[in-house]
């Protein structure tokens, strides 16, 4: 079944008009008055489970009039069907009416543990891939390729994957315990990084960092208990993905600072 324009211009009327009705509600309830009522948050699940979910706890234990439903999922929520009041999105976001703010950025590093990298020498060029064990991250097939950049340049270049798994977690741990190197998002591996138990190579082939953005819908008047709850996370969600200039900042960018003060 096709809806006709005048179809989706009721469907469209309704949703104003539910969405009046919640907005009186709220008003009713006070929750224009303080911060109080429910929240609904979704977040890609890494950065769920590591991050967002910890911070949620210490959130709710400061505002106890507030409960949340944390929805932590690698599938794209529909904020509006899903009655989602804010979303973390790592990458570069489509063109909508939605309000994004960027918080932080992702680097996408190729790691390994320092006996791997003792046993079988640190890579220096692309090229040297193909002679190294590789972990690769995927549910249905095993990729033969990485994708890396060279002056802002898209480079695909042939590995050789030797262990296929099926989540980052999984290809972190394997990195750890010696299997090889893995290609891996910077904040899921900065803890092994940071305890010395995995070594970042090839930086300078690594492609512009992923954006990190909190999104929300526009509102003509903001529930508190949602400024309360953006103001309160994004300072706290940005200081755990930026944990210092040497593990996040991305190597390229870094050089083109010092060439340009």
């Amino acid at each position: 079944m096709i809806l006709t324009d005048a179809g989706r211009s009721y469907i469209e009327a309704c949703k104003r008009i539910i969405e009046q009705v919640d907005e009186a509600e709220r008003e009713v309830s006070g929750e224009y008055k303080s911060p109080k009522g429910d929240l609904a948050v979704t977040s890609p699940w890494g950065l769920g489970h590591m991050h967002l979910l910890p911070l949620t706890i210490d959130f709710l234990r400061e505002h106890p009039e507030i409960s949340l439903r944390l929805v932590m999922t690698d599938r794209v929520v529909s904020t509006t069907d899903e009655g989602i009041d804010v979303a973390i999105r790592i990458g570069v976001l489509p063109d909508s009416s939605m309000i994004a703010t960027r918080i932080s950025s992702i680097r996408v590093v190729v790691c390994a543990s320092p006996g791997y990298l003792q046993t079988r020498g640190v890579p220096t060029k692309l090229a040297d891939l193909v002679n190294h064990d590789c972990i690769t991250v995927d549910s249905l097939v095993t990729p033969s390729s990485w994708r890396f950049a060279s002056d802002s340049r898209p480079i695909v270049t042939p590995i050789h994957s030797r262990l296929c798994v099926n989540t980052s977690e999984a290809a972190i741990l394997a990195a750890i315990s010696g299997a090889g190197l893995a290609r891996v998002m910077s904040y899921k591996m900065e803890s092994a990084r940071r305890a010395g138990d995995l070594r970042i190579v090839l930086e300078e082939f690594e492609e512009e960092p992923l954006p990190v953005s909190v999104v929300y819908a526009p509102r003509k008047i903001m529930p508190l208990k949602l400024r309360t709850f953006l103001n309160w996370i994004s300072p706290r969600l940005k200081a755990r993905l930026t944990p210092g200039a040497d593990g996040e900042r991305n190597p390229r960018t870094a050089k083109r600072a010092k060439a340009h003060p």
